[in-house]
């Protein structure tokens, strides 16, 4: 009787074993003093730096949704990595966590090692871009669980930041203002909703937008990291709020006390082009409620800060806080 072997039903240990292989040069660039071992172990092991009172570990982990559907559709695999990366960080910069180390989990039908490295270069280039690194990974082929050149994306990052700073937001007041630092598109929240209307409202995804990229161009763009705007400006922030799925109202109301609100002045929002191929189509609500509408991060200060931080980023302010209920108003 013949004898069976993983490959016989779609898994290749032998293309495992040399996607690792190499993948080590890319992931290595990531690497600080800090990363202990190397790839191979069980774990990836991380020593906690020092100069910090009272550390607190901050974790986040996120995907990048139907927005991979689209990548995997029209081949554009190199950027996807840079949302996965993305979407973990600017989340854990939310409670000022420094980002510290990244893992990500890779599951497909069948190992492309092309393929998967573009994907792993990403995350490499934005972990780098994030100051974290890249120590650990899971790759798993699952040919009874993804179709044919399917692939899905996970990530996990962990940060750390000093106990009383997860305080900070407690201090936002009357009179504090509201900036913007904005996104570089889409992002990688409302894709269903984008698909769903290129698909019902036959809109040419090839078209030619103002910056001169293609719609495509313009809906793939990688979700911007936000990291080195909060290291520069930590001491000077009292909250930020990574603008994803709920839009502005959902996501800044979760840094707000019971007795202050947010005013938005919805006509200071400078919103992409990006988003005006699909707002006909949807009502203004919704349109705040699925889109970040050009806002990638929020941050709320002090009025003697703010100067300051628009003299030496690209934010600008959108709105202010007031006494009241705890809600977030655009107006």
């Amino acid at each position: 009787m013949d004898t069976l072997t993983y490959k016989n039903f779609g898994v290749d240990i032998a293309e495992g074993n040399r996607f690792v292989q190499e993948l080590k040069h890319v992931v290595k660039k990531t690497f600080n003093p800090l990363v202990l071992g190397g790839l191979g172990g069980f774990s990836g092991c991380f020593e906690l730096p020092n100069g910090y009172k009272n550390p607190v570990l901050c974790s986040a982990t996120d995907g990048v949704g139907s927005k991979l559907k689209m990548a995997i559709e029209h081949d554009m695999l190199d950027n996807i990595g840079i949302d996965l990366v993305a979407m973990c960080v600017n989340d854990l910069i939310c409670d000022f966590a420094k980002p510290l180390f990244f893992l990500d989990y890779y599951a497909t039908h069948k190992l492309d090692t092309n393929n998967a490295l573009r994907v792993i270069k990403g995350i490499a280039t934005a972990c780098e871009q994030s100051g974290c690194a890249l120590i650990g990974g899971e790759t798993a082929e699952m040919p009874s669980i993804y179709s044919k050149g399917e692939f899905d994306l996970a990530g996990f990052a962990v940060g750390i930041a000093e106990k009383e700073d997860l305080q900070k937001r407690q201090s936002i007041q009357s009179g504090d203002i509201i900036l913007a630092l904005p996104s570089s598109g889409l992002h990688s929240n409302g894709f269903s909703l984008v698909r769903g209307i290129i698909e019902s409202r036959n809109i040419g995804i090839t078209q030619v937008m103002q910056n001169g990229k293609t719609l495509l161009q313009s809906m793939l763009e990688p979700t911007r990291i936000y990291v080195k705007e909060f290291l520069h400006f930590n001491n000077e922030i009292k909250g930020l709020a990574h603008i994803t799925g709920g839009g502005l109202k959902e996501n800044v109301v979760r840094i707000l006390g019971d007795d202050v609100c947010a005013i938005i002045d919805e006509s200071s929002i400078k919103i992409p082009s990006v988003f005006n191929i699909f707002l006909p189509y949807i009502s203004k609500e919704e349109a705040f409620l699925v889109f970040n509408m050009g806002v990638g991060m929020v941050l709320i200060v002090p009025k003697e800060h703010v100067l300051n931080i628009i003299s030496n980023s690209d934010a600008y302010v959108i709105g202010h806080i007031e006494s009241g209920l705890r809600e977030v108003i655009i107006r």
